[in-house]
């Protein structure tokens, strides 16, 4: 049997109150597409920051080729073939392509040379990218290519990719799997972390699955269905959301003409924008990453003011009402950037408990904070949406991503709110997580709330959306029944056919 390109013998990671890494093992091949599985909080991220050299280990080791590895930067990792694509990206957006690209190497070549192996590159893999674009004016998937080219002009034996296809359009996530399948042609190695088990099905060679830091199990994608990997990584039968019988009554939240300049250079401006729902409704928004949804959130939720008329809640205009006035009446909202916009990293989720829940949760009385009261209602957002943490006095960059997720849509669901805006609600939770989180939003419209969600993950729509509607360079399209559509209608609306009769098509 030949020498595996990664082998981890043993890795183990501690931090206070949590073993995140409990003796892991595992072996990657030359062109292998291998697919890293876990619930949020399983040690993922750990495992892949020690082999790409942002933590080491406490106990174990790993072998590269054969040889001792153990990377004590991203430097030295890169040194061996080890390239990393991050789930959030690190780019500049007044820099253009090649000056973002130039900065990520150790010894980027002359900006003319640099662009023209960018273009090569770009060629060669199917990722076209001009290197003269200035990056605030990149689509998502755009953006992932500047990611994934910087690190195939360093040309890796390993390529470690992080939830890939959590910003993408279908249309794009088709370009990057036959990009990678190139790869993997050629022998490089791809480490693939994602909670899309589909994809994982239609892409891996192997899988191995962790939970609560172990490798409990492996398996071939191709022969192993999505629900039995999700219950392998949770170690439970997966129920689906489903929604509840009920009916809809009166609208509870009228939008009109939304006109709203994006606070940022880089931003999507929303253009003449309407739209109703109706008390025990879900509305889908979908659409590619930068085409006004933070704007659309930041305006029903405050954030951004509008003008008179454009904005009603129960038949009463919101112009003039910022987000804790919104709240005190019932309209919530939870942005799709949750550390640092929903959440503050360094406080406590005691603390973040209270910074949106002080009014509808009696957290205040005359000016003073009630703490035993702020911190049995976190202890309650962690019980009832099972967020992984020691407790409620740890700080919110403590956690996973997934887990703080779970939290900050479980402090406005549990509020009650009459009128819910969500940005992104599922974006990087595991599978079991999705579900609860899906089902916890049915439940609030089946109690009678107006649900708008906005979300890249079409799948998420189709399932608990009654109307869906395409937001499109800051236009949106006149919301439809899901039931009427299919995904290709879908696609077709987010391509901007909104005065088009898509069910015709």
């Amino acid at each position: 049997m030949s020498t595996p390109l990664l082998s981890i013998n043993g890795l183990t990671k501690a931090y206070p109150g949590v073993v995140a890494n409990d003796d892991v093992s595992l072996a990657i091949a030359a062109g292998e597409i291998h697919a890293l599985l876990g619930e949020n909080g399983a040690g993922k991220s750990t495992l892949v920051k020690m082999i790409y050299g942002l933590v080491k280990p406490d106990a174990g080791h790993m072998e590269m080729r054969g040889a001792p590895f153990a990377p004590t930067d991203p430097r030295a990792a890169r040194g061996v073939g080890v390239g990393m694509v991050f789930q959030h990206f690190s780019l500049f957006d007044a820099l253009s392509v090649a000056e973002n690209i130039a900065l990520g190497m150790e010894t980027p070549p002359p900006m003319r040379t640099l662009a023209d192996q960018i273009r090569a590159v770009s060629e060669t893999y199917g990722l076209p990218l001009s290197p003269d674009r200035v990056v605030g004016d990149l689509s998502a998937g755009e953006r992932q290519r500047v990611e994934i080219i910087r690190c195939l002009l360093q040309e890796p034996s390993l390529l470690i990719m992080d939830e890939p296809t959590s910003v993408l359009t279908p249309q794009e996530v088709d370009i990057l799997f036959e990009t990678l399948r190139k790869l993997s042609a050629e022998g490089t190695a791809i480490l693939y972390i994602s909670h899309k088990l589909e994809e994982i099905r239609s892409l891996c060679d192997a899988a191995t699955i962790l939970r609560g830091g172990k490798v409990v199990g492996t398996c071939v994608p191709q022969d192993t269905s999505a629900r039995d990997m999700a219950e392998m990584m949770v170690g439970a039968r997966l129920v689906a959301p489903k929604a509840q019988d009920h009916s809809f009554g009166g609208v509870k939240l009228a939008v009109k003409g939304l006109s709203v300049a994006s606070p940022s250079a880089f931003g999507m401006s929303l253009k003449d924008v309407s739209f109703d729902v109706q008390a025990g409704e879900v509305l889908g928004i979908g659409g590619v990453a930068g085409n006004g949804q933070d704007e659309l959130l930041a305006a029903l939720s405050g954030e951004v003011p509008c003008a008179p008329g454009m904005v009603a809640f129960d038949g009463r205009c919101l112009s003039g009402a910022g987000p804790e006035t919104r709240r005190g009446m019932g309209v919530l909202a939870a942005p799709e950037e949750r550390l640092g916009h929903a959440a503050a990293p360094n406080m406590s989720l005691t603390e973040n408990a209270m910074l949106t829940g002080a009014a509808r949760q009696g957290l205040a009385r005359r000016g003073f904070l009630d703490w035993a009261k702020t911190r049995a209602f976190a202890e309650r957002i962690i019980d009832s949406f099972d967020v992984r943490t020691p407790g409620p006095g740890n700080a919110a960059r403590s956690l996973s991503g997934g887990n703080l997720q779970k939290f900050v849509i479980g402090r406005e669901v549990l509020q009650r709110p009459e009128v819910l805006v969500v940005n992104q609600p599922t974006w990087g939770v595991d599978a079991a997580a999705a579900a609860a989180i899906r089902q916890a939003l049915l439940d609030l419209a089946a109690g009678g709330a107006a649900v708008v969600v906005i979300s890249q993950d079409l799948d998420e729509l189709m399932e608990i959306s009654d109307r869906f509607a395409a937001l499109n360079e800051g236009r949106l399209s006149a919301p439809r029944p899901t039931s009427e559509l299919d995904v290709e209608q879908i696609g077709l609306m987010l391509g901007g056919a909104h005065g088009m009769e898509v069910a015709h098509v």
